[in-house]
C-alpha cells in the first residue's frame, strides 16, 4: 500500500481485515455529526406538520413515525458517509503517520579508501531524504566496507538506496530491509552475552545466534554457499557450531565477537575443569 495522505485517505482503510468495520469514532464527533444531520432534518418535519390541519394524535403519530423512519434509514447512514472523514479525523492522521514513517532499511557498501568518500556516501543518500542513524566502518586489505543503518520512506526502493550509494562510487553494494533491533547497541548487547556465556559455557550456541541475529544449524546438515552467510566455530567441547544467516552477510566485527565469545567460553570451561 503506498502512503495515505491526510486529506484524500478515504475512511475505508481504517476499516477491520477481519470483520469491515470501522473503528467506533470519539463521542464528542458522533454526537455533533449526527446533530447536524438530524436537527435540519426534524426542523423541516415539525414545521411542514405544524402547517397541517391534522387531529393532535394523528399529527403526532405522522411526525414521531416519519422522523423515526428518515433518522434510522436515510440520514443517519448519509451522515456517517457524509462526515466519516472528519469523524475518523484522528484515527486517518495517525494511520497517516504510520504510513509516512521511515522503514529501516540495512546498506553495505565497499568504497575505497580514501579521505572524503563517507561524506559523499551520506550526501548522496541525504539528496534522496534518506536518514542515516548508525554508521560502522569496517576496514579491509584494499578498501573499507561501511555499514549503515537507514531510515527511509516508505516509497523508497531497494533499487533507489543501491543506485545512491553507486552514485557515491560504491560497489559490492547489499541492502536488506531491517528492524528495530538492528539499532540496539552492539557493545551492550555482546557484554550481556558475554556474562551469559561466562555463568554457563554451554549457552555459548545460542548466545551467538541471539548476538547476531542469526541460525545456529546442525553442522551436518547444512552447507556452505560462500557467500559470507555462514560463520563456523569449534566449540569447547571440540565439535563445530555452524550459524547461518540468510542472505545477510556477517561483518568482520560480528566475526569478532563470536570468536571473542568462543574463547571466553574455552576459558571458562577449562577454568572449571582445572
Amino acid at each position: 500500500m503506498g502512503r495515505i495522505r491526510q486529506k484524500t485517505a478515504p475512511v475505508e482503510v481504517l476499516a477491520c481485515e477481519v470483520c469491515g468495520r470501522l473503528p467506533h469514532p470519539r463521542r464528542t464527533r458522533l454526537a455533533f455529526a449526527k446533530l447536524a444531520a438530524v436537527f435540519p432534518v426534524e426542523l423541516m418535519l415539525h414545521a411542514a406538520v405544524m402547517h397541517t390541519d391534522l387531529p393532535y394524535p394523528l399529527a403526532l403519530s405522522v411526525l414521531t413515525l416519519t422522523t423515526t423512519v428518515l433518522v434510522i434509514w436515510i440520514v443517519e447512514p448519509s451522515a456517517m458517509r457524509l462526515f466519516g472523514s472528519w469523524m475518523h479525523g484522528p484515527d486517518l492522521r495517525r494511520r497517516a503517520a504510520v504510513d509516512d514513517a521511515g522503514l529501516l532499511w540495512r546498506i553495505r557498501v565497499r568504497v575505497s579508501d580514501t579521505p572524503g568518500q563517507l561524506q559523499e556516501l551520506t550526501k548522496h543518500l541525504a539528496r534522496r531524504q534518506v536518514n542515516i542513524l548508525a554508521v560502522h566502518v569496517h576496514r579491509l586489505d584494499a578498501d573499507v566496507l561501511d555499514e549503515l543503518v537507514v531510515s527511509a520512506r516508505a516509497a523508497r526502493t531497494i533499487d533507489e538506496l543501491t543506485t545512491a550509494a553507486a552514485d557515491a562510487g560504491g560497489y559490492g553494494i547489499r541492502v536488506w530491509q531491517a528492524t528495530a533491533l538492528t539499532l540496539v547497541d552492539g557493545q551492550t548487547k555482546a557484554l550481556t552475552m558475554a556474562a551469559r556465556v561466562a555463568a554457563d559455557p554451554g549457552e555459548l550456541p545460542l548466545a551467538v545466534a541471539e548476538l547476531l541475529g542469526a541460525h545456529y544449524v546442525n553442522h551436518t546438515a547444512a552447507t556452505d554457499p560462500g557467500d559470507g552467510t555462514v560463520l563456523e566455530l569449534a566449540s569447547p567441547t571440540g565439535r563445530t557450531l555452524r550459524f547461518h544467516r540468510p542472505d545477510e552477510p556477517f561483518t568482520p566485527a560480528e566475526i569478532a565477537r563470536a570468536h571473542r565469545l568462543h574463547d571466553l567460553a574455552r576459558t571458562t570451561t577449562a577454568t572449571r575443569e582445572f
